[in-house]
């Protein structure tokens, strides 16, 4: 069967991150939405999505097809009902369709589908917040889906360790002189990741491949940390997508980064507000901050986005895509794409010198900064130009 996802009516209220990928490549947890899916149906997808994106993001469509609400997180329940899907048959859940059994070049219409109700339990992504909110759940379900009937690395004798049966290493991990608490949820560390000495971690905790904890950091869970990146200093509840750094002294927490940002040495956010009230966030959907629900909400930061050293950023401030901020002062709680500048004020940041950036950047982890990237964000520059302008 030939499975695609699409990005569903969630996609703008998950902006910046959505920007420069599909729904089904955020991370949540150990992996992907897209890697998870695909693990359990033990096929490749490919992918529904804007316009702009789906040259590096194509669709592949067979004769037979079954269509996936990329916002949905499987697991076992779910994913054999999309697996025994038939001709005309969809599954839903509440109003919102999960998937649906399709064939090439046909109208859908559900009125004639059999609507297969899925009322059991499981994750969804339908805000910036979900992804560090629901990362704790996320990380226990994929702990389970990675490990199941395989062994770890043994763990070093160096290591401090409490509850060592929710710990799993893959191979090439190093670490030494750690500690390690998996009583509050499972440890994972991904191959050829490295802890460095002095580090204390408690679960759940998610370390990708090649990824980096720094001497002497302290994260809290539930963290993921993706594929080469780097952390240090202090984390807590936080996600980064991969190829990131926070590789210094300072406090993250309750936050999200996507893939190759940087944040400069000492540089701390607030998740929570001095009055303890609500936090609100930029969206992109009303054009205005809406209410979260959350008394604790940090740093949402998208692709290719910078600060240095020093940087404070306030309680639920939404950062777009290519920025590059700086200087003293709180910057403001909402910083448009492809903007220089800080507290004191932004300026444009041009694609051309953005661009010269991104491709050094990404050629110290031997990774190509394409035509298609650049198109990508070309795009996000023109459509993210009238929040310049009101900046």
């Amino acid at each position: 069967m030939n499975y695609i996802l699409f990005d569903g009516n969630v996609r703008n209220a998950l902006l910046p991150f959505t920007f420069t990928r599909p729904v089904a490549d955020i991370r949540v947890g150990i992996l992907t939405i897209r890697e998870k899916w695909e693990k359990y149906l033990g096929n490749t997808t490919t992918t529904i999505t804007e316009e702009y994106l789906s040259e590096k993001f194509p669709m592949v469509e067979m004769e037979e097809n079954v269509i996936i609400n990329a916002s949905f997180l499987p697991n076992q329940v779910l994913a054999e009902m999309v697996r025994n899907l038939e001709e005309n048959q969809a599954i839903f859940y509440e109003d919102e369709v999960i998937a649906f059994y399709t064939k090439e070049g046909q109208e859908v219409d559900f009125e004639t589908y059999e609507i297969i109700e899925f009322n059991d339990e499981c994750i969804r992504i339908e805000h910036t917040w979900d992804i560090f909110q629901k990362n704790d759940a996320a990380i226990r379900e994929d702990f389970d889906l990675l490990t199941e009937d395989r062994f770890s690395q043994p763990i070093p004798k160096s290591v401090n360790v409490i509850a060592p049966e929710n710990i799993f290493i893959e191979e090439g991990a190093k670490l030494e002189f750690v500690t390690l608490n998996a009583s509050t949820g499972p440890i994972y560390i991904g191959k050829n990741a490295e802890i460095m000495e002095g580090s204390v971690i408690r679960g759940p905790f998610a370390l990708g491949e090649e990824a980096q904890v720094k001497l002497a950091t302290k994260i809290y869970g539930a963290t993921t940390v993706g594929p080469h990146c780097r952390v240090g200093g202090e984390v807590n509840n936080s996600v980064l997508f991969a190829y990131s750094n926070k590789g210094h002294d300072g406090f993250l927490g309750n936050s999200v980064l996507g893939e190759w940002c940087n944040i400069g040495a000492d540089s701390n956010n607030s998740n929570l507000k001095n009055n303890y009230e609500e936090v609100k966030l930029w969206s992109y959907e009303s054009e205005r901050f809406e209410k979260t629900g959350l008394q604790f909400c940090g740093l949402m930061m998208g692709d290719h986005s910078k600060c240095g050293i020093n940087t404070m950023f306030n309680t639920g401030t939404v950062v777009g895509v290519s920025t590059n901020i700086f200087g003293s002062g709180f910057p403001r709680n909402f910083v448009p794409s492809f903007s220089w500048g800080g507290a004191t004020g932004f300026t444009t940041y041009i694609t051309k010198k953005a661009f010269e950036t991104a491709k050094i950047v990404m050629s110290r982890r031997h990774v190509d900064f394409t035509e298609e990237d650049a198109k990508i964000l070309e795009h996000i520059f023109e459509e993210t130009k009238k929040y310049r302008n009101e900046a």
